[in-house]
């Protein structure tokens, strides 16, 4: 599996959030791949909250009357083996790509942000943390994700929750990366002399300046979430038949691709767009807010 490369950990120099936001909006603006990801990704997130309106049938509704029926304007993406609505499906679909990954972002950074500020300045915590982490990085995040879903029932919620601790030590990873660099700053040197708590030292100092970063990371993540989600579908492993996911979809159709192409082809297109807008997304956020390349803008 291709995965999304994780971003890699700027140096860190202390700015202030309002600076990060004007140099995040002056690239976005100098970047017009960033900006066309944006509003691609912005116009598959309203496919997904309209998917009631815009799906013209019930996406299980089954006809063996109408099935393996062609494109047409009927149709729009033609109907599958069940003689269900392959366009109703896509757009649903839309729904479940879109929920999986901007959950396991949001978990994965949010667990992985907790567990990489603590190991990160608690230096006797480190070694521990890590060897943990260490180890779930060596087992293939795909083959994780199987493993986690093989221990509970097939469903939307243990998808998430599998892919999410898959992608958890590359967060902590890099926010441990962080912190053991800004730990060394005189800044936060001198609130530890003077005696400020441990947590208001996380909370105050370290915790905005991984802000960045992080969100840069979290595209990725989302991505690469979408794509395994696609995975497990795939292969009978992720969501229950019975969702419309683009996994689901392509997998139902495999059988078929030489009789009904353009079964498999939809859902891929959307699933590609979708990946490709966040990762475009993701790459302009990190040109903007990587000190490296400020002074480029």
């Amino acid at each position: 599996m291709a995965e999304a490369n994780p971003a890699s950990p700027p140096v860190v120099t202390p700015v202030n959030s309002g600076t990060a936001w004007r140099r995040l909006g002056a690239a976005l603006r100098r970047h017009p791949t960033a900006i066309a990801g944006g509003v691609t990704l912005l116009v598959m997130i309203l496919v997904a909250v309209l998917a009631p309106w815009l799906g013209t049938v019930d996406p299980t509704d089954v006809s063996p009357i109408r099935r393996l029926k062609p494109p047409s304007a009927e149709y729009w993406f033609g109907t599958d083996m069940l003689g269900r609505d392959v366009y109703s499906r896509v757009i649903y679909g839309t729904r479940v790509s879109l929920t999986v990954g901007l959950a396991v972002a949001f978990v994965a950074t949010l667990i992985g942000l907790a567990i990489g500020l603590v190991t990160g300045f608690v230096r006797w915590l480190d070694a521990i943390v890590m060897r943990v982490m260490d180890g779930l990085m060596s087992i293939p995040s795909v083959l994780l994700a199987i493993a986690l879903i093989a221990l509970t029932k097939a469903s939307l919620t243990n998808v998430i929750a599998a892919i999410a601790i898959a992608e958890i030590p590359r967060v902590v990873r890099l926010v441990r990366s962080l912190v053991l660099q800004l730990r060394e700053q005189p800044y936060v040197e001198a609130a530890v002399a003077s005696g400020t708590r441990v947590p208001m030292i996380l909370l105050r100092h370290i915790l905005p300046n991984t802000v960045a970063p992080l969100l840069v990371q979290a595209t990725y993540i989302c991505a690469s979430a979408m794509i395994t989600e696609a995975i497990l579908s795939f292969i009978g492993a992720g969501t229950p038949p019975n969702i419309p996911s683009w996994g689901n979809i392509m997998a139902e159709s495999r059988s078929l691709i030489q009789i009904a192409g353009t079964i498999l082809l939809f859902p891929g297109i959307f699933l590609s767009l979708t990946v490709l807008s966040v990762n475009l997304l993701g790459d302009g956020m990190r040109d903007a807010l990587d000190p490296r390349l400020a002074r480029r803008l």
